[in-house]
């Protein structure tokens, strides 16, 4: 008895552990994977159950759950599933697709346009003035935006250090910069609760891991303790960084 498997079957089994894989990673990065491994022995029970022994009752009693808890999954993990969508949305190839689709082009991004940034961080370190700049993707910052004042002003170095200046009613909070121009200051931003993030890293690094986290925005952090340059992008921290690290992943990452 021969068996009919064509390159489709393998094209499907390769693609459900892709997925599978991806749902590890996604668990694993956000502290969740007991409830993953929770997830995969209570599937595996019901398809026993209702498989294998072809019990009707209890069967029928996990297909409800089954149907209920798809639901109750998407309300548990909706920030997890929310970080998925946006490293989905947010993959080159993609953006770039979607974007010729909508005709939008990409701004380029020059070495002009990113060395203020990079002189202020470098300035604001030698002092240890605690500073977190959020640079906006593709992903709108709307929301932000508005949890702060309004300054639509062109990136400049002395204004950056202005802002963060330690006796500035607006140095606490994350400036927003848009198009290449500084949209707002003193705003707030969501705080990670990421069981992974060392424990001596500060606020600044919890609220710019929150916004890299729900959207495809690059936070940059200057330490007011160590004075210590670092960069949370898609998830991940770059801590320590150089000057020329920086303006590396600033022309990268844009």
């Amino acid at each position: 008895m021969f068996i009919d498997f064509s390159i489709k079957d393998l094209i499907d089994i390769l693609l459900v552990a892709y997925l599978l894989y991806q749902t590890y990673r996604l668990m694993k990065d956000s502290g969740s994977i007991n409830i993953f491994t929770g997830i995969l022995v209570f599937i595996g029970i019901w398809l026993i159950v209702s498989q294998v022994l072809e019990m009707k009752l209890l069967g029928s009693i996990f297909d409800k759950l089954v149907s209920v808890g798809v639901l109750a999954l998407i309300i548990l993990f909706q920030d997890e599933l929310r970080r998925f969508l946006v490293t989905l949305g947010s993959h080159k190839r993609l953006g770039s697709f979607f974007r010729f689709l909508t005709g939008n082009k990409q701004e380029k991004t020059e070495k002009a346009d990113i060395m203020p940034i990079v002189l202020a961080c470098m300035s604001m370190s030698k002092g240890k003035v605690g500073a977190l700049v959020v640079i906006e993707k593709s992903m709108s910052l709307n929301d932000i935006i508005r949890t702060g004042e309004i300054i639509n002003a062109n990136v400049n170095q002395r204004l950056i250090e202005n802002i963060f200046f330690k006796n500035s009613p607006l140095h606490d909070g994350a400036m927003i910069i848009r198009h290449k121009r500084i949209e707002a200051a003193g705003c707030i931003l969501p705080v990670s609760h990421d069981l992974n993030i060392p424990k001596e890293l500060g606020l600044r690094h919890r609220a710019a891991m929150g916004v890299s986290q729900e959207t495809d925005a690059l936070a940059i952090i200057v330490s007011e303790e160590t004075g210590g340059i670092s960069v949370a992008y898609k998830g991940q921290f770059h801590l320590r960084l150089t000057a020329e690290e920086l303006e590396r992943i600033l022309t990268k990452e844009e």
